[in-house]
């Protein structure tokens, strides 16, 4: 079973920066896709970024230029660079992986997530 474990949210300014990052428990993370989504309040959970074994990205369009993921396979870590947040990007910020190498954009692909990490970001 592998863990997930997401930390750095936080309350930001419009305009400022976050920066996510998720642990993660398997030996074998380096060869997982690993991915990123939120629940903004009232609202379904989304993909935000995703990111295949070799780093290959992708990201939603709401996020694109502005929010740039990435992962450090020594350290069993994936990271979420969030910059000029705006109010509506609000939202809790789950981590998520899955047993195949390739990234996805959808939800169901994933097998492991985290707990979440809230992210508020003010006027």
């Amino acid at each position: 079973q592998v863990q997930l474990v997401e930390s750095g949210g936080g309350l930001v300014q419009a305009g400022g920066s976050l920066r996510l990052s998720c642990a993660a428990s398997a030996r074998t993370f380096s060869r997982k896709a690993m991915g990123w989504f939120r629940q903004p309040p009232g609202k379904e959970r989304e993909f935000v970024a995703t990111i295949s074994w070799i780093g290959i990205t992708g990201y939603a369009d709401s996020v694109k230029g502005r929010f740039t993921i990435s992962r450090d396979n020594a350290k069993n870590t994936t990271y979420l660079q969030m910059n000029s947040l705006k109010p509506e990007d609000t939202a809790v910020y789950y981590c998520a992986g899955r047993e195949l190498s390739i990234y996805s954009s959808r939800i169901n692909d994933y097998d492991y997530w985290g707990q979440g990490t809230q992210v508020t970001v003010s006027l």
